[in-house]
């Protein structure tokens, strides 16, 4: 066995290859989730998906991340997507003006009191949202037809 600088040279053989099927790992597992990624809009994270099955999942296994879970859909239970989301404080500052891309939004909002807009095929729907860090609160928005 050869030594390089007083280190074997199986030793640094087995090294780089070690570094190297573990980046190759980490890619894979950034590919995974790239459906999932968080986006920001004025400081404030939030994803939003849930079209199939998959999506599903990992929006369910990112929901300890966030304290306020929108679900859109129409009276008969048909999902809702491309809602349009506006988030104001109770002093009517527009917190978060984005479009969702299915029908669960999650955000992670300061504890208060919220106003939510939700507009789809033009109609809007609003609630109030009390947000509390340490819980998830999910609101239901519901459109009688397209």
């Amino acid at each position: 066995m050869k030594t390089i600088f007083g280190i074997k040279k199986d030793l640094i053989s087995y090294s780089f290859a070690a570094i190297i099927l573990g980046s190759t790992s980490f890619v894979s597992i950034a590919s995974t989730n790239s459906e999932a990624v968080f986006q920001t809009s004025g400081g404030i994270n939030y994803v939003s998906g849930g079209v199939g099955d998959e999506s599903i999942g990992r929006l369910n296994a990112l929901s300890s991340n966030f304290d306020l879970k929108l679900v859109f859909a129409m009276n008969s239970g048909e999902f809702a997507s491309a809602v349009r989301v506006v988030i104001t404080d109770i002093k009517g500052v527009t917190i978060l003006d984005t479009t969702s891309e299915g029908p669960w939004f999650f955000t992670r909002l300061p504890a208060g009191n919220y106003h939510v807009a939700a507009t789809f095929a033009g109609k809007t729907v609003t609630h109030q949202a009390a947000v509390e860090p340490t819980k998830l609160r999910t609101v239901d928005f519901r459109w009688a037809s397209e």
